[in-house]
């Protein structure tokens, strides 16, 4: 099933664009959308698997609660109080999130960021290379 995740505005598309693989479809509500932009979000993303990344402020709220009516079984993921908004969230919490959401496989890891595989498979050589040999 095609996944797609709604975000308020182009700079928190462009945020997720990094961190998520090019066949996630990130679409923009450009500040709250009128009832126009909602038929055209639902029109686009109605058979897909929908996932809210909205501000944590009174417009993202407000924005999540019409989103959450046109779909209902989407997953809601939130940015911390205090974050300039999802384009301003941090990407290691921004991982987190996109991580919790179950999105794990579909995450551009920052360079700064290893996948908790390769950093289990990193300390796992580092301990065979301070072992003595035998």
């Amino acid at each position: 099933m095609p996944i797609t995740v709604i975000v308020e505005g182009k700079n928190d598309r462009s945020k997720l664009r990094r961190l998520l693989e090019e066949n996630i479809r990130i679409l923009c509500t450009f500040g709250t959308p009128n009832s126009a932009r909602l038929e055209s979000l639902y029109r686009e993303a109605r058979d897909d698997e929908v996932f809210l990344f909205l501000d944590n402020d009174s417009s993202g709220r407000k924005i999540r609660a019409l989103l959450s009516d046109l779909f209902p079984d989407a997953d809601h993921m939130y940015t911390r109080r205090g974050y300039a908004g999802v384009e301003g969230t941090p990407d290691e919490y921004a991982v987190q999130q996109l991580e919790k959401a179950g999105l794990e496989e579909f995450i551009r890891y920052p360079e700064p960021m290893l996948k908790p595989e390769a950093e289990t498979e990193r300390r796992r050589n580092l301990s065979a290379d301070r072992t003595p040999p035998s």
